[in-house]
């Protein structure tokens, strides 16, 4: 008697982005490796590495293959010189990656066993999922705990958290990018709908915006920690609890630089999804977003000036459902203009 056929299974590519990443990157790669199935392939995107971090993961794959046969994972190495930089990096990886999904990966932390074996069967699950994310266990440049996760270091609400792991995750997102790539795993497919990745965005924030425009069964986040985020201060992009210095600081950034910047993200988006076949409602509360993004670029440059239209923003509710509540509005009563003339 034979037994019924099962399933294909989703293939899996990750892609891994390096830039002299000879000291952490053996471990890294470690553990990518030891997922259970292994991955299909593992797609390195290297930026001009001057170090062995290329020869340390050919040694290290092949050291897998003799220790268990189980580990047929290819490699495949784009090389970039000059640099393309993380988004361009990353962007080149997954457009060469072959598998149904892709999971994203940093050169320098360390996934728990089960990752893939967690968020894999999501996708299985439902045809409607396109992107889910977990949260992360900070530990130092030695792998020592920090004593929090990814998701307290971002200060991320209960609200926040319930609304990416069972919710709408797109109004989450319209605040603000809760959703860190290195615990990343995407449909393939996703990027075709959200190509290309504009400049102004960081990758995994546009893939995470674009997914959950689909739907609330788009995007799901995982809540607990499924990899070691290393924090060792070389960090591309890193994170840390705040302090009440940090807080200041970035409330004390000029506008110049980040208003006009987020009013153009904003507009991207909102152009971008309304070539998709979404809900128009979902194309609308973007727009509303770039809207509200709009107002805050354009606001006077003298602070007391700016009192009205915030206080109008505020009270209309504008400031909680597409910015952070009176972080926000703190920051655009305080923010300096800037240098512009």
């Amino acid at each position: 008697m034979t037994s019924p056929a099962q399933p294909d299974r989703l293939t899996v590519s990750v892609a891994l982005c390096t830039r002299n990443g000879e000291r952490f990157v053996a471990e890294q790669v470690r553990s990518i490796l030891a997922q259970r199935p292994a991955p299909l392939e593992l797609v390195v995107g290297d930026d001009d590495s001057s170090d062995d971090t290329l020869a340390i993961i050919d040694a290290t794959l092949a050291e897998a293959r003799a220790a268990d046969p189980a580990v047929q994972t290819e490699l495949v190495v784009r090389r970039h010189s000059p640099p393309l930089g993380v988004v361009g990096n990353f962007a080149d990886a997954m457009a060469h990656c072959r598998g149904d999904l892709i999971a994203l990966s940093d050169q320098d932390d360390v996934w728990r066993a089960d990752k893939l074996a967690r968020l894999v069967p999501l996708f299985s699950a439902d045809a409607r999922l396109q992107l889910a994310h977990s949260d992360a266990r900070l530990v130092d440049g030695e792998g020592e705990p920090l004593g929090l996760t990814l998701l307290d270091a971002l200060e991320a609400t209960a609200a926040e958290r319930e609304g990416l792991a069972a919710g709408d995750a797109f109004a989450v997102l319209l605040r603000r990018n809760l959703v860190t790539g290195a615990t990343v795993v995407l449909r393939r497919t996703l990027l075709e709908r959200a190509a290309p990745l504009p400049a102004e965005w960081v990758h995994d924030e546009w893939l995470a915006a674009v997914a959950a425009a689909h739907g609330p069964h788009a995007l799901r986040l995982v809540p607990e920690p499924l990899i070691d985020y290393r924090q060792h201060g070389a960090n591309e992009i890193g994170a840390r609890k705040p302090t009440m210095a940090d807080r200041w600081a970035k409330l004390r950034e000029p506008r110049d630089g980040r208003a006009p910047l987020l009013a153009e993200r904003t507009r991207l988006l909102a152009d971008h999804l309304a070539t998709l076949d979404i809900a128009p409602d979902r194309v609308a509360q973007a727009r509303a977003k770039h809207a509200h993004e709009a107002r805050r670029r354009d606001l006077p440059r003298w602070q007391p000036a700016r009192i009205p239209a915030i206080v109008a923003g505020a009270v209309s509710g504008r400031y909680d459902r597409y910015s952070r509540g009176a972080i926000d509005v703190l920051r655009d009563l305080v923010q300096p203009a800037g240098g512009r003339s």
